[in-house]
């Protein structure tokens, strides 16, 4: 991609590296992937996630972050023309990190040893080589992190690190997405005491005697609290709740 290498420090040093806390907007996690980024010695990275998820005919990916810079504005087109089909088929199969070789790259990222856990895509078709991690966390959470550049050699050790922090960047993306969306309709107090109390498991009569209410109005707040968390049931409010840290 005719970037300078971006590796400054050693791998065991960055992978000693501390995730970062709850993120606030979208900004927070360029830090994050810049420092993978430079794990991986690439020159760029990109955040793609399946839209249409559960209609097959319908799904496509979209580039929602990406670094490669106004210069390279054709990159993101090309890399969905080129491997974008195979990626969505790829998730709804297999979470196997995938890697291709650049036009100008002898060798597809990853050690020889590391190979049957990955999967190779057609090398040669794009200028820059590259990794792709599959991330699938639901029906509105699937997608691929991408990390791009110039004869990529990253150990085994720093594949599997890598994956694990793009499981945790998608989900703060997901996460980001929720708080935002629920924004508008925000848990009252009396909602979270009671999603609380019950994701620490306890029944509908515990928490009205513990709060002092009616066994019928603690049911109406975790179902108020339910409909707002757009969940299905109380478990799925829990959960939702827990993962937008209204509750603990």
């Amino acid at each position: 991609m005719g970037h300078p290498s971006a590796r400054v420090m050693s791998s065991a040093d960055q992978l000693r590296m501390v995730r970062v806390s709850r993120i606030s907007s979208r900004s927070d996690l360029f830090p994050r992937l810049i420092a993978m980024q430079k794990l991986a010695d690439a020159q760029g990275f990109a955040i793609y996630r399946v839209s249409g998820s559960g209609l097959p005919a319908k799904q496509r990916l979209v580039c929602e972050l990406e670094n490669w810079g106004s210069a390279n504005a054709g990159f993101a087109k090309a890399f969905t023309d080129a491997y974008g089909d195979i990626l969505l088929d790829h998730i709804d199969k297999s979470l196997l990190p995938l890697s291709w070789a650049g036009g100008y790259d002898r060798a597809a990222p990853g050690p020889a040893d590391f190979s049957p856990f990955m999967t190779r895509l057609k090398d040669g078709i794009l200028p820059f080589s590259g990794l792709a991690f599959p991330v699938r966390l639901g029906a509105i959470g699937n997608g691929f992190i991408l990390f791009t550049g110039d004869e990529l050699d990253p150990s085994s050790d720093t594949i599997v690190e890598l994956h694990g922090r793009c499981c945790h960047i998608m989900m703060d993306l997901l996460s980001l997405d929720e708080r935002r969306a629920a924004t508008a309709e925000a848990l009252s107090e009396r909602e979270i005491a009671c999603l609380q109390l019950a994701g620490d498991g306890r029944i509908s009569e515990e928490i009205a005697d513990k709060l002092g209410l009616s066994v019928h109005t603690v049911n109406a707040y975790l179902g108020s609290a339910t409909i707002k968390l757009d969940s299905v049931n109380r478990i799925q409010a829990i959960a939702k709740a827990i993962r937008l840290g209204y509750i603990s």
